[in-house]
């Protein structure tokens, strides 16, 4: 590929979105390298010629965040600080056709599936042999393991199978390998993510495979911690709590989007599942894993939710008090079977809703967090910031959960385990000293 400048080609990955397209752009980073070519993420010396934007294509904001990201780079090409601009991922996917109509200015446009496709636009072999092998952008210590691409769910609401496709589950040996790699390389926490973790194996050994993968998994000599996000609640396969009980390396926590508790909003959202059915789901967990973190995801104005619905939510989050939550407002999306109801509600009064049943699992957050003062537990140090350290114990994960803050003259080398024990508490944080 030629470029306008006289130097080397150097390509700055900008990825958008969840973890899922995190390790899409770490992959790619990866085959680049091992083709020669430099490349780096986020770049903050400014010092590339070209740029790959991974966009996500979810909901309203983040298509914005996307396009808004997408012109940036355009305006840097047109004022001559790049020669090339590319684009790639779920925006991407989905809207290349019109995109292309609006956004003439980028090089090329490539879907969710074609990494191959974009590197030869960089004069590179796709490596069959390096499938796996990545340039992380995380901090060494800790990396995500995609185990399965697409989803064969049809919530209402997601648009993900539209730019995804269907549920592809990796094999086993695929992903033990690739965690072996991961190891190798530093990493001592991994987390477990697709689209639809509990769905795993079904594809290709019939049957629900993560209590096997996990056994495998946590076989792996210097994984530290395995985490798991992204448990559908309809026919979650129980026996991987035995598994997670058993096995030391394996957290106590568990990523469950809900989206919402109302059986009328639920059968709406096209989620297999009741109330009555999640209640007891959330008892059973907590029966064969006493003390494990729960942590979901809800949805604030779908199209219907009355102020019934609203006050059963917060209902719910003070019967069951969930560890840790995080809520989106709705978004309207084209070609999803939501998108033929009338969506009436504002954003304003979208956000509102959503505020008001996050004030309630504030609260809750709280006086969870107040228990732990005087407990000693075992953190990882994720870095160290304004003075001070950042730190997590395995009920919390990486940007979305609490932070434990260590005060400690002492140094504490990033990526190490330490013991805290709490000395204060807050809604979402907590400060602990070194024993």
């Amino acid at each position: 590929m030629r470029s306008k400048t006289l130097k080397s080609n150097k390509v700055n990955i900008i990825t958008l979105g969840c973890s899922k397209n995190m390790v899409d752009s770490e992959n790619f980073g990866g085959q680049l390298s091992a083709n020669g070519i430099a490349v780096v993420h986020e770049n903050r010396k400014l010092d590339h010629n070209i740029v790959v934007v991974n966009t996500c294509g979810f909901i309203d904001k983040a298509k914005e965040e996307s396009v808004n990201t997408i012109l940036d780079q355009v305006e840097l090409k047109r004022r001559g600080k790049l020669d090339k601009v590319y684009v790639t991922g779920c925006l991407s996917e989905r809207y290349r056709e019109n995109l292309l109509q609006e956004i003439p200015e980028v090089d090329a446009w490539f879907g969710t599936m074609e990494l191959p496709l974009m590197l030869k636009e960089f004069n590179a072999d796709f490596r069959s042999e390096l499938v796996g092998e990545r340039l992380l952008s995380t901090p060494k210590h800790y990396a995500y393991l995609k185990i399965s691409e697409g989803c064969n769910r049809t919530c209402s609401f997601c648009a993900i199978p539209l730019m995804r496709g269907g549920h592809v589950s990796k094999t086993i040996e695929e992903v033990v390998a690739e965690a072996k790699r991961l190891v190798s390389m530093g990493v001592k926490e991994i987390m477990l993510i697709a689209q639809e973790l509990t769905y795993y194996g079904l594809d290709i050994y019939k049957k629900r495979a993560l209590s096997d993968l996990l056994k495998h998994l946590s076989d792996v000599k210097g994984l530290h911690w395995i985490r798991l996000h992204y448990a559908y609640p309809s026919k979650f396969p129980m026996d991987v709590l035995d598994v997670m009980r058993e096995r030391d390396n394996i957290c106590n926590y568990l990523d469950m989007p809900l989206q919402h508790i109302s059986d009328n909003m639920l059968k709406a959202m096209k989620r297999q599942i009741t109330r009555r059915e999640i209640t007891d789901l959330i008892a059973g967990i907590r029966d064969r894993v006493p003390g494990i973190c729960i942590r979901t995801t809800l949805i604030a104005g779908f199209p219907g939710e009355t102020r019934d619905d609203v006050e059963d939510l917060k209902l719910f989050l003070e019967e069951s008090r969930l560890d840790r939550v995080g809520i989106f407002t709705y978004s309207h999306e084209e070609n999803t079977s939501a998108y033929e109801l009338a969506d009436t509600l504002t954003a304003e009064e979208k956000e509102a809703r959503a505020q008001e049943i996050m004030e309630v699992q504030q609260e809750i957050s709280y006086e969870k967090n107040q228990e732990k003062i005087g407990n000693v537990y075992k953190v990882i140090v994720d870095k160290k910031e304004a003075g001070r350290y950042l730190a997590r114990t395995e009920f919390d994960s990486v940007e979305v959960d609490n932070e434990v803050v260590i005060h400690s003259k002492k140094p504490l080398p990033i990526g190490d385990f330490v013991n805290v024990r709490i000395t204060k508490a807050f809604d979402y944080d907590l400060e602990g000293e070194v024993v």
